[in-house]
C-alpha cells in the first residue's frame, strides 16, 4: 500500500497534522510505503513565495484584509466567482504537483490543506488517478475552500464541525469525526508533581501558561504585568526575542520566561489554564492535555470560527484585551469547581488518538 500525506507550509498547523499522521505510520506500519509532501515545494516560485509571505504578512500586519478575503470567499452568492478565480490560480501554479501525484498514483492521498485536496480531487474527478482522497480539516470551523468534489472522506475535529459539513451538503457517511491529528506526545501520561518540581512550581500554585504561536504576538507583556505576583506564570515568547528580553529584564515575581520550546506538552501538563490563539492544532493539543483555554488575538476567519466552536461546546472563552483575559484567569483560580466542570467537558471532546484512528482505518480498509 502506498500513502501520500500532503500539506501546505503556509501556517504551522497543516504541517504538524501531516507529520503526526506520517510518524504514526512510520512507527506502526513499517511495511507501508508512506511519503510526506509539501504542495508548495512543487509549485511555481512566485506562487510559493506569495503563499507563504502573503499569509504571514496579512495575519501579522493587515488582518483586516485577511478578514475581508475570508468573508468574500465564504459568502454564498460570491462563491462561484471566488472559487473559479482560486481554481485558476491554484491549478496554473501547481502543475508540477499534479504531475507528481499522477506519477505516484498512491492508494491513498491524505491531505491536511485544502490546496492539496483540491488538486488531488481534480485528478480523481478526471480519472487521472484512482487514489482515495481523504481531507483532514485542521480547523473546528469550515471554510468553503475545504469542500471539494472528488474528496472521498472528510476527517473533522468535532461533532460541531461535522454538523457544518452536513449543512454544506456533505453526506454524513463521508465524514469521520476522528479529530485533528496531533503528535503522540500529547497523549502521554505525565507525573505532574515531578514536572512541577523540575519547573520550580509548588504543588498548590495556580499556574498559567501563556503562548501565542511562533511569532509571540499579542498582549503577553500586559498580561504578565497584570497577573505577576498573583499566580505562577509560564510565558513562552517563541521567536520573539524582543519580548523575551523585555520580560526577562523585569524580574516579575512568579514568572518563568521561555523562548522557543520543544516540550510544550510538559508545560501544558504542569499548568492549570492556558492563554493562547485559537488555532486548530493548538486547540487540539490543549484539549488532549485537558487544559482550560482562554483565547486572545484570534486571526479573523478561521481562528475566530474555532473560538466560536469551542464556545458552543462550553469550553473556550475569548478575551478582547489583556485585562479581560487576566480577569478570566483569576476567575478560574477563585472557582475550582468551574475549572473542574470545564475539564470534564474537555474530557468528552478531546481526541488524542486522532492520527491512530485515521491510519488504522485506512490500513484496515474501513474508511
Amino acid at each position: 500500500m502506498k500513502i501520500i500525506i500532503t500539506y501546505a507550509s503556509a501556517g504551522a498547523g497543516h504541517l504538524k497534522a501531516a507529520e503526526a499522521i506520517f510518524r504514526y505510520i512510520r512507527h506502526n506500519y513499517q511495511d507501508i510505503d508512506a511519503e510526506i509532501l509539501d504542495v508548495l515545494d512543487a509549485s511555481t516560485p512566485f506562487f510559493r513565495n506569495s503563499y507563504n509571505w502573503g499569509y504571514n504578512f496579512l495575519i501579522r500586519r493587515a488582518p483586516f484584509i485577511w478578514a475581508a478575503a475570508f468573508w468574500l470567499t465564504s459568502v454564498g452568492p460570491l462563491r462561484f466567482l471566488t472559487r473559479a478565480l482560486a481554481f485558476f490560480l491554484n491549478h496554473s501554479n501547481t502543475k508540477d504537483f499534479a504531475r507528481l501525484l499522477t506519477a505516484k498514483n498512491a492508494d491513498y492521498i491524505i491531505s491536511t490543506h485544502f490546496l492539496a485536496s483540491e488538486i488531488a480531487a481534480r485528478l480523481k474527478n478526471k480519472k487521472i488517478i484512482n487514489s482515495t482522497v481523504i481531507t483532514v480539516i485542521t480547523d473546528f470551523g469550515v471554510h468553503p475552500f475545504w469542500l471539494t468534489k472528488g474528496t472521498d472522506r472528510y476527517i473533522v475535529a468535532s461533532p460541531f464541525t461535522k454538523k457544518l459539513l452536513i449543512k454544506e451538503g456533505i453526506e454524513e457517511n463521508n465524514i469521520k469525526c476522528f479529530g485533528i491529528p496531533v503528535d503522540l506526545k500529547f497523549s502521554k501520561s505525565f507525573d505532574r508533581v515531578d514536572l512541577r518540581q523540575r519547573l520550580g512550581i509548588a504543588e498548590d500554585e495556580f499556574t498559567l501558561l501563556v503562548m501565542t504561536g511562533s511569532f509571540g504576538i499579542g498582549p503577553i507583556e500586559k498580561i504578565v504585568r497584570i497577573l505577576a505576583g498573583k499566580i505562577r506564570i509560564l510565558a513562552v515568547c517563541a521567536n520573539n526575542k524582543r519580548l523575551f528580553d523585555s520580560l526577562g529584564s523585569k524580574n516579575y515575581p512568579g514568572l518563568k520566561v521561555l523562548g522557543f520550546v520543544d516540550n510544550v506538552e510538559e508545560l501544558m501538563a504542569a499548568s492549570d489554564v492556558m492563554i493562547t490563539k485559537p488555532g486548530g492544532l493548538s486547540i487540539s493539543e490543549l484539549l488532549c492535555m485537558e487544559l482550560a483555554p482562554v483565547f486572545i488575538c484570534a486571526i479573523p476567519g478561521q481562528e475566530a470560527a474555532n473560538a466560536l466552536a469551542l464556545k458552543e461546546e462550553g469550553i473556550g472563552v475569548s478575551a478582547s484585551c489583556a485585562k479581560e483575559a487576566s480577569d478570566i484567569v483569576l476567575k478560574y483560580k477563585g472557582n475550582p469547581e468551574m475549572l473542574k466542570h470545564i475539564k470534564q467537558k474537555i474530557g468528552l471532546l478531546r481526541k488524542p488518538s486522532a492520527a491512530k484512528e485515521l491510519v488504522d482505518a485506512v490500513c484496515k480498509g474501513s474508511i
